[in-house]
Order: structure tokens, then C-alpha cells, then sequence
């Protein structure tokens, strides 16, 4: 059977797994700031209230652990809350809310109860948002057991992942980095499910594995395509979700190509970057033919200067600039 597709922005799959998913569960309400009147903060719930009606579209105090709250008490007693975090900065104001309740709620009530929330927030830099706006942070979340952290890269993983997200009865924090809000793909019409803990390899390689998160897939993209005109085959691996993660993929391609560079756009200490680098030093050692690199934020809060906060986050060049190193050059 032939699937229709089109072509949508990363924003629009969002839009359009919310609505599909929405008309097929009557359980689904959308909470969070200026949700109803202006559709968040860039307008992806644009037109739910009048689709779906106030009763499902609530705006929210600016009082995330008021809301947060609600909805991790709305998702115990039967309904399926969206959370809108506006920015992942956001989220110490909440994090009791996340962290001792919505996690752990299942685990303290012997598995019984059900928490089917989700949390859609953004991250990452690159619009000179200043420190308080621009962290990743995907990171923090991922240490905690009970919660789903989910990193898509393209409109196609966006709406799939998304999809899979509302249908799980599990607490799941979607993360959406707004730099790639613009950025276009083929995606189906239908509904569709891409499965948490299934990596995808964006670009096959021979010579180096270059594991990234949504936007730094897009930057190892381009460091890949010019370190194939110095005759170095780069692999780019996107492992779409943090938890679960897909150790055996990314183990698989670092078996394949003997090196490991990881983008991350987190913070260096305690990061994903790490988490991925113990991983292979543990289980991949004798795979390597060079050390674990990586390339990540600086360690320090993100500057709001263009020309700064360029130096502060990943860039291609960071990343060829690494893979060289890799290979001893």
C-alpha cells in the first residue's frame, strides 16, 4: 500500500502528531502557558481550541509546578496530559513535580499505577536566547529513572516519535530543539510509530562513527559529507531516544568503523557525551583504534553574544577538527 506523504517543517509534524492523536483519544488535553489564546509560545497548537474545545486546550498561571503538578495527578486518574514546558530551563521550578512524583509513581505503587504524560519542551542554542533559555539539558532527565527522553533530529522522527510518545503509559519528555523548527522533511500523512530505543544511521561509514542529538546530527551531517572529500568515511548515528538507548547500535557502528566521535550539545560534565564514551570504554574497547572523543558545550552558561555563544556550542568545524585529532593529524 502506497503511504501519502509531505512535505512538512519539524513545527508542523509536531502540529500534526498533537491533532491526529488528539481526534483518536479523547483522553489527550494539552496544559501550559498562553496554550489556548496563542498556541504556545510558536504557535503549534494554533487552532486547537477551536478543534478541540476549551475543555482540552487549558491555559495554565505561569506556575509550572502548579501545572505540572496537575497534570502528573490528571495522568494517575485516567487522562492523558501534554504538558507544555515552554523551555527546558524551566523545568527546576517543576522539579519535584517530575522527578519525585511523575517518575516514581509507578515504581512506589508496585507497578500499578499508570502515568501517560507527556512533557514537550525546548532546547538548545543558536538564536542568542541568553543563559536561561538555551540549555539542552536532556542530560539531567536522563538520569533519572521512571522518565522517557526522547531527542528527535528531523520532521520525519519528530512526528513518528511523538506519535509513539502520546500512546505510552509512561512519563515521556519530548525534547524539541528550536533551532530546527524551520527545517523541512518528508513525512507521511497517516499516523505512524518509530520505536523508543531504535537508533537510526543517518549516513553510513567506514572509518569513524559520529553519534549526535538533534541539531548536532545536522552539524555531523555536514562535517561527515566534507571529511568524505579528505577521503575519511564518517558514519552519522542518531540514537533518537536517550532513554531507552540503543547501546547495541551504537556499539555495532563503533565495531565497524574503529572510532568514536560524540556531539553533544549538553554540558561536558555528567553529560550524554559521557554516558556514550563509558558505554564504549566499557563495553567497545577492543573495538577502538584511537581514544573516545567529543565535542560539546563549553562548560559554562550559554552566552547571549552571537559571536560567543557560536564559540560556545558545537560547530562543524569542532567536529572535523576533532575527527582529525581521532586520526592522530
Amino acid at each position: 500500500m502506497q503511504v501519502s506523504q509531505v512535505k512538512f517543517t519539524f513545527l508542523q509534524s509536531i502540529t500534526d502528531a498533537l491533532r491526529q492523536e488528539m481526534e483518536r483519544n479523547d483522553r489527550i488535553i494539552i496544559m501550559g502557558e498562553d496554550v489556548r489564546i496563542w498556541g504556545g509560545v510558536f504557535g503549534r497548537f494554533k487552532g486547537f481550541k477551536e478543534k478541540f474545545g476549551e475543555n482540552r486546550i487549558l491555559d495554565t498561571p505561569i506556575s509550572e509546578a502548579g501545572f505540572v503538578g496537575v497534570a502528573v495527578g490528571a495522568a494517575a486518574t485516567g487522562l492523558r496530559p501534554v504538558v507544555d514546558l515552554m523551555f527546558v530551563d524551566f523545568f527546576g521550578v517543576a522539579a519535584d513535580q517530575i522527578f519525585n512524583q511523575a517518575a516514581k509513581m509507578k515504581y512506589m505503587f508496585g507497578g500499578k499505577a499508570k502515568l501517560p504524560l507527556v512533557i514537550i519542551t525546548m532546547i538548545g542554542g543558536g538564536l542568542s536566547a541568553a543563559a536561561q533559555h538555551s540549555q539542552c539539558l536532556y542530560s539531567t532527565f536522563a538520569h533519572i529513572p521512571g522518565i522517557k527522553c526522547v531527542v528527535p533530529s528531523t520532521p520525519y522522527d519528530a512526528k513518528g516519535l511523538l506519535t509513539t510518545a502520546l500512546r505510552q503509559d509512561d512519563p515521556v519528555v519530548f525534547f524539541e530543539h528550536k533551532f530546527l523548527h524551520s527545517i523541512e522533511g518528508t513525512v507521511p500523512v497517516e499516523s505512524y510509530e518509530i520505536p523508543f530505543g531504535k537508533a537510526d544511521i543517518k549516513r553510513e561509514g567506514k572509518d569513524v562513527t559520529l553519534v549526535g542529538l538533534a541539531r548536532t546530527v545536522h552539524q555531523s551531517l555536514e562535517a561527515a559529507a566534507s571529511l568524505e572529500k579528505e577521503g575519511i568515511s564518517a558514519e552519522v548515528l542518531d540514537p533518537r531516544t536517550i532513554v531507552p538507548l540503543d547501546e547495541d547500535a551504537i556499539l555495532n557502528s563503533v565495531k565497524r568503523t574503529g572510532r568514536l566521535v560524540i556531539v553533544d550539545e549538553d554540558y561536558p560534565r555528567c553529560s550524554f557525551a559521557t554516558d556514550v564514551a563509558a558505554l564504549v570504554a566499557d563495553r567497545g574497547f577492543h573495538y577502538l583504534d584511537s581514544p573516545i572523543k567529543t565535542v560539546t558545550a563549553l562548560n559554562s552558561p550559554s552566552p547571549f553574544s552571537p559571536v560567543l555563544e557560536e564559540a560556545f556550542l558545537p560547530s562543524t568545524e569542532r567536529i572535523i577538527k576533532t575527527v582529525h585529532s581521532a586520526f592522530g593529524r
